[in-house]
């Protein structure tokens, strides 16, 4: 890895654990996603409608929610403030919070009912979505309220903070002054996801996010292709026009755009071109972006820095199924890849991940095939049996045992390549699709979570003898080549003399 992208790991790993940097302050639109998950297997016979057979409901935060679940994911401490209704939905919402011990107290019961979005869906596809909301402004004793908490957690020397706009009520042009000019007071910078085509009431703020359609909203009546000078063109324009900081344009497949005021009275450009990767779903990446944006500005970083790490976090997110904000680890381990060929890199994740990757592969009816091991010192043996491994599904996982879980096993001397080696050498063989670490003793726990269709393992191993056998819906043994094991190639190494090391 370049001495540069090593210094960026180790200093983002160092800011995911930093308590001394105070709290992301998050003030917006709270709400209340909830989904109605099911199978259509008939028509109503009252109405030429289908009939969905209800298997799950269940609900995760939205809106400005969205992004302080991205910020907890990360490990950064966050102060929600805004509007929610008196009613079970708040206590839904708060609910969620409260698992990840985030604090409720700024998450004010005003008189309107909890926004609340709920998507009825079958087979991955939405049939209807349902919206409950008043989008009337705040009034002034409401707003009023919500001050009066922003003071107190301006007390806890918050080092950013983001305005979450939904278009439900909560940032009104005073509210929107009021913390512009409370962010400019206090020296801290801040974060505007806009909505709609009247920015006069985010004017002066440091930062807006705004994603191309909502660009071409403000900019006016003409329509706004994604090239790049044009995109730089129109957000400089907008830029000016409402004397913005900066202004950071999310561009899908593109990438991201970002224009800052040069000091001269033009515009400076930043082109991050977005990360080729399998994309699933892009719900929630912009709150995504937000957060990872906030959470790096926060932190001190350059303002090239943490978009990047944005752009980074974006192409993780678009990965996964449904609205999943992206993990520390995640973000770490991608930081970590980046020395290894693109493909190579994509295919070793977290276990938060690789649980997305499944899900998204079940979804399309794909077959997932498991297996498990050290494979220390890679030969030809384990190649011809992960090919073979790979040949009975669609998609083959390879949970592979930590450092520490090769030492308990294989004793002291053991392994002979770390796991950041081992890794790499599973994720560069096209028979592999994901690589999976796990530090425990055995892989009882991951496949649990994991739920493979196939378990396969190599050997003499008896069917009932194969750990984590349970979880999966059916295991399978293939034999090993013979003249091929790892032990053996280390004791005809060491038999012939050669040093432990060598050039």
């Amino acid at each position: 890895m370049p001495e540069r992208g090593r210094s960026l790991l180790e200093r983002v790993r160092r800011r995911l654990s930093d308590d001394s940097v105070g709290p992301v302050l998050v003030v917006g639109d709270f709400i209340l996603d909830r989904y109605c998950l099911g199978e259509v297997e008939r028509i109503s016979p009252e109405a030429p409608v289908p009939v969905l057979r209800v298997a799950e409901d269940r609900s995760n935060p939205g809106g400005a929610g969205n992004v302080v679940q991205n910020l907890a994911a990360l490990g950064v401490p966050v102060l929600p403030a805004g509007p929610v209704g008196d009613d079970g939905e708040a206590l839904l919402l708060k609910g969620h919070f409260e698992k990840e011990a985030i604090p409720v107290e700024g998450l004010l019961a005003l008189r309107r009912p909890t926004p609340v979005k709920l998507r009825v869906m079958a087979a991955r596809q939405q049939l209807i979505r349902l919206d409950r909301e008043v989008t009337d402004e705040i009034d002034d004793d409401e707003e009023s309220r919500l001050r009066e908490a922003l003071e107190i957690f301006f007390l806890r020397r918050p080092s950013v903070i983001v305005l979450s706009d939904y278009g439900k009520g909560c940032c009104t042009p005073s509210l929107c002054a009021f913390l512009i000019a409370k962010a400019r007071e206090l020296g801290l910078p801040l974060v505007i996801d806009p909505k709609g085509a009247d920015w006069e009431r985010y004017r002066g703020a440091s930062w807006v996010t705004p994603n191309l359609k909502e660009l071409a909203l403000v900019n006016g009546p003409s329509r706004l292709d994604n090239e790049d000078d044009t995109v730089a063109e129109a957000a400089g324009r907008v830029r000016r026009n409402y004397g913005l900081g900066r202004l950071l344009v999310t561009r899908s497949e593109r990438g991201m755009t970002l224009v800052t005021g040069t000091g001269d009275g033009g515009d400076g450009r930043l082109h991050v071109r977005a990360l080729a990767r399998e994309v699933f779903d892009v719900s929630g990446a912009g709150d995504t972006v937000v957060a990872v944006l906030a959470a790096f500005i926060g932190g001190g970083f350059s303002d090239g820095e943490a978009v990047a790490l944005a752009n980074r976090a974006a192409g993780i997110v678009v990965g996964k199924v449904g609205t999943r904000p992206v993990t520390a680890a995640e973000l770490l381990s991608a930081l970590a890849d980046e020395g290894l060929p693109e493909e190579a890199g994509r295919k070793i994740v977290s276990v938060e991940e690789a649980l997305s990757r499944r899900q998204a592969w079940r979804d399309q009816g794909l077959k997932v095939v498991a297996t498990n091991g050290c494979f220390d010192l890679l030969h030809p043996g384990h190649v011809s049996y992960l090919e073979r491994a790979r040949a009975l599904g669609d998609r083959l996982v390879v949970a592979l045992n930590g450092d520490n879980s090769v030492k308990a096993i294989k004793g002291p001397g053991r392994p002979v390549n770390d796991e950041t080696v081992r890794a790499r050498m599973m994720a560069a063989l096209a028979s592999v699709d994901l690589v999976c670490l796990f530090d425990e003793a055995t892989p009882v726990a991951l496949y649990e979570r994991l739920r493979p269709d196939l378990l396969v393992k190599g050997g003499d191993y008896r069917l009932e003898d194969v750990l984590g056998r349970e979880s999966a819906g059916e295991v399978q043994i293939l034999p090993f080549e013979k003249g091929f094991s790892t032990t053996e190639l280390i004791g005809r190494i060491r038999d012939a003399g050669f040093p432990r090391d060598g050039p």
